[in-house]
């Protein structure tokens, strides 16, 4: 982890050709049985597995707030807005590559993905090696089966799973207008899109080696490993 590093030890990862990851996610809500930082915890427990699976991996503070207006009306939901988050990682990219040659963001948040498209174009067509990965899976869109079963493998004490019930489970592409127009509030009265029933920490766990095993391939394919692999992933 970079925020356990001194400044010299970070230097020296540095110069060595360290990678830095850094998770995106939000403070949005999932549901009335998921914790606020459901997207926040999903990312940085990527990070935190590709750092295992390659030495020359170090993980920066995770970036916990997005473009979440789509969940207004929720308490708890925090959005800075999308303009914000592509300044935010624009500042923040350009301050890393100081340091960094690579940089990987690892987004979990549907409504990050364009000002993270876009603070990725600006950055590369400065001639910095900024990468975005965006993880795909099957499933529910939010607070549903998946990412319900993946927080139950991750930290299940956070979980309240007697309040995990279902919500819209229409396709996406059939809410997308009305979720667009008035947000998820138009198109569901709990924030869950989809039905977390039966999911379970096994599913989840499976489904985290998967999207875990996807990164480590992808980002094989930009950056050639250099140092030796460490066992698991």
């Amino acid at each position: 982890m970079l925020a356990d590093l001194t400044w010299p030890e970070a230097g020296e990862r540095a110069a060595a050709g360290a990678i830095l990851a850094v998770a995106v996610g939000a403070t949005e809500q999932h549901g009335p049985h998921l914790p606020l930082s459901t997207d926040t915890d999903i990312a940085a427990a990527l990070c935190a597995r590709l750092a295992a699976a390659r030495a020359d991996v170090l993980v920066a503070p995770a970036i916990s707030y997005g473009a979440s207006g789509e969940h207004a009306g929720f308490p708890g939901t925090l959005s800075i807005g999308q303009r914000a988050l592509e300044l935010l990682v624009v500042e923040l990219c350009r301050s890393a590559t100081d340091t960094f040659d690579r940089i990987l963001l690892v987004n979990w948040h549907g409504g990050n993905i364009e000002p993270l498209r876009r603070a990725q174009d600006l950055l590369r067509a400065e001639s910095r090696d900024v990468r975005l990965h965006l993880p795909c899976f099957d499933g529910d869109p939010h607070a549903g089966r998946a990412e319900t079963g993946l927080q139950l493998a991750l930290a299940p004490d956070r979980v309240r799973s007697a309040l995990a019930v279902a919500g819209n489970t229409r396709p996406l592409a059939e809410l997308l207008p009305r979720l667009r127009a008035g947000g998820v509030r138009a198109v569901s009265a709990n924030g869950v899109l989809g039905d977390p029933a039966g999911a379970t920490a096994a599913a989840g766990a499976t489904l985290l080696d998967q999207l875990s095993a996807d990164l480590l391939d992808r980002t094989r394919l930009w950056w050639p490993e250099t140092s030796p692999e460490r066992t698991g992933t």
